[in-house]
C-alpha cells in the first residue's frame, strides 16, 4: 500500500495512491483520522487498506499536490556517514561502532514534485540521495531481532545540505540541515508488507538526468534494524518517526563540487518504492 499525504481542491488530505489515482481516506473514515500521522499512531493501515479495496479513486494524480507524506513527525532522525565506502572516502578505513546522527525540523523537507528552494546566504545546496524507514509501533530497547517489526514501512529523502554551514559549528551540523525547504521526501510511505526489509534496495541518485549515487542497503555500515535497536536504547521511538538511514558515496566527485542551481532537477530512485523529483529554485 502506498500512503501518501496531498493537497486537492483547496483541501489537505491523505490516502492511498492507487493505479492513476488516489483514494481519499479522510473521506472515507471520517473525522477520527484527520492526517496519516493519526492513522499510524492508532495502528490503523488495516482499516486503511480496508478502505481503499476494490474501489475507484476519487481523484486522479494530475490533480494532486503532493505534501511530504507525514507532516508533523515528531521526530525526524538522521543517519551520517552510514555506507562503508563513504565512510572511506572521508578518509577514514575503521567502521565506527556507532552510528553518527542529527535531527532535521519538518519544514526543511517539501514533498514530491515540490522546488527545493537555494537560499539568498549560500550557493552551497547540496543532495544526498537516502532511504528513510518510518515507524508504525512504539519501543523502547528493541531488540535487533524484532527490530523491523516496528516499521510502518518505507519512503525516500533528498537530504539537502547547505553545505558551507555546516561548518559554523565545531561539533555539529545542525545549522547546514536545517534550512526551509532545502530537501524533500515521499512521494509516499510504501507499507512494510509490500517490501523485504532484510534485503538490499538498490538507490539511485539522478542530477539532470546523469546518475550520480547509485548503491545498495546491503552495503549500508548499520542495517535497518541495528539503527532501530541503537536508537531506540535512549529515546522511545513513536509511530510516525522517521529514521533516514544515509547516503551513498558520489564516485564521480570531483574536487571542485558542483552545488544544485535553480533549474536543477534532482530524481531519487529505489524501484521497491518508487521515485522522487525535486526541481531546484532560488529564494524569491
Amino acid at each position: 500500500m502506498k500512503l501518501a499525504s496531498y493537497r486537492v481542491r483547496g483541501r489537505e488530505s491523505f490516502g492511498v495512491v492507487v493505479g492513476e489515482g488516489v483514494v481519499d481516506l479522510k473521506l472515507r473514515l471520517g473525522p477520527h483520522y484527520e492526517t496519516a500521522l493519526d492513522l499510524l499512531r492508532d495502528g490503523a493501515l488495516d482499516k486503511a487498506r480496508a478502505a481503499a479495496h476494490g474501489v475507484r479513486p476519487d481523484y486522479p494524480l494530475g490533480e494532486v499536490e503532493w505534501l511530504p507524506p507525514l507532516l508533523a513527525p515528531e521526530k525526524i532522525l538522521c543517519i551520517g556517514i552510514n555506507y562503508a565506502n563513504r565512510n572511506a572516502d572521508y578518509g577514514d578505513q575503521d567502521i565506527p561502532k556507532y552510528p553518527s546522527m542529527f535531527y532535521r525540523a519538518p519544514n526543511s523537507l517539501v514533498g514530491h514534485q515540490q522546488p527545493l528552494v537555494r537560499p539568498f546566504e549560500s550557493e552551497q545546496l547540496d543532495y544526498e540521495g537516502e532511504i528513510a524507514l518510518v515507524i508504525g509501533r512504539a519501543g523502547r530497547r528493541i531488540p535487533v531481532e524484532a527490530a523491523l517489526d516496528h516499521v510502518a514501512g518505507v519512503t525516500l529523502c533528498d537530504e539537502g545540505t547547505i553545505r558551507d554551514w555546516i561548518r559554523h559549528g565545531k561539533f555539529n551540523v545542525t545549522q547546514g540541515k536545517n534550512w526551509d525547504a532545502t530537501g524533500s521526501i515521499g512521494p509516499w510511505i510504501v507499507t512494510a508488507d509490500e517490501v523485504d526489509l532484510t534485503k538490499p534496495l538498490h538507490l539511485t541518485v539522478r542530477i539532470n538526468g546523469e546518475v550520480t549515487q547509485d548503491d545498495n542497503t546491503g552495503n549500508m555500515i548499520k542495517t535497518f534494524a541495528e539503527l532501530i535497536a541503537y536508537v531506540s536504547t535512549f529515546m522511545t521511538l513513536k509511530p510516525g518517526d522517521i529514521i533516514v538511514s544515509g547516503t551513498p558515496v558520489k564516485p564521480n566527485k570531483s574536487e571542485t563540487p558542483v552545488w544544485l542551481k535553480p533549474g536543477d532537477t534532482i530524481e531519487i530512485e529505489c524501484p521497491e518504492i518508487g521515485t522522487l523529483r525535486n526541481t531546484v529554485v532560488a529564494e524569491s
